[in-house]
């Protein structure tokens, strides 16, 4: 990776994964720039990381930084962004959730490279998968660096993983309904938990492997004619769980979407 320096206007819990990530590996070498924004966070990392450094303030930041990112609440985004002054040509990568890319630039008020992203907590640990839009070698070189990176070639694809990405809070909720369920019927939350955490990344790590199995054809792998897996899955449809996993991914994409 070539970048020099790399700024956060914005410290919360994604910028310190993605700072951590970075940080930790040799892949990167270059600077980081931190907004003084969520104090707590930008002076531990400044305090764990010899190349991390705490801004005077968010335009210090921008003009630090070859490349800048934005980590800011939707809700905030127009008044920290709109009074910074941005060169034209800069690379800006916004993480920030349900903007549409026009309204961005017109904030940044500079012809700047803009590239949209949607990293996940787990990038701290290289193993996350970003989306970005529009696809970019630099950009998908630097998520690479923390996990993988997947480069949308339409504003829809982008539009379509995000709206997945709102699965994760499910996937536990899952996990967590599976654990009441198990503690309900005698068996220590402690051990649920330690069953079930596992059993969920074994099936994770199968489909990363099987790269030319599909997620139905995994399933069927993973059901026998008559067993207790078909009995589950079949109950779930039966009872609207695949209606209701579809709907709910309808109208979350319809939220992204405006």
């Amino acid at each position: 990776m070539t970048i020099e320096s790399i700024g956060f206007v914005g410290t919360g819990a994604i910028t310190e994964a993605m700072v951590r990530g970075l940080l930790a590996t040799p892949a990167y070498a270059g600077k980081v720039h931190l907004s003084p924004r969520s104090a707590d966070i930008s002076s531990r990392l400044a305090a764990d990381f010899e190349t991390a450094s705490v801004a005077r303030d968010n335009q210090a930041v921008v003009d630090q930084s070859d490349v800048v990112v934005l980590a800011v609440r939707p809700q905030i985004a127009k008044e920290v962004i709109e009074p910074l002054s941005f060169r034209d040509g800069q690379s800006v990568v916004s993480v920030i959730a349900a903007t549409e890319r026009q309204i961005l630039l017109e904030w940044i008020g500079a012809d700047v490279h803009l590239v949209q992203a949607i990293p996940l907590p787990f990038v701290e640990d290289r193993i996350g998968v970003t989306a970005i839009f529009p696809p970019d070698v630099e950009t998908a070189a630097l998520f690479d660096a923390l996990g993988s990176a997947v480069q949308c070639e339409s504003k829809k694809e982008y539009d379509l993983l995000a709206a997945a990405s709102a699965l994760m809070s499910t996937y536990f909720h899952i996990l967590d309904v599976a654990t009441d369920w198990l503690e309900d019927n005698g068996l220590d939350r402690a051990k649920g938990q330690a069953y079930l955490a596992p059993l969920f990344h074994g099936l994770a790590e199968r489909a990363k492997k099987s790269r030319t199995s599909s997620f139905g054809e995994l399933s069927r792998e993973f059901t026998t004619k008559g067993g207790l897996n078909e009995q589950v899955q079949v109950d779930f449809d039966k009872d609207g769980g695949t209606t209701a996993l579809k709907q709910a991914l309808d109208r979350v994409f319809a939220r992204i979407t405006g």
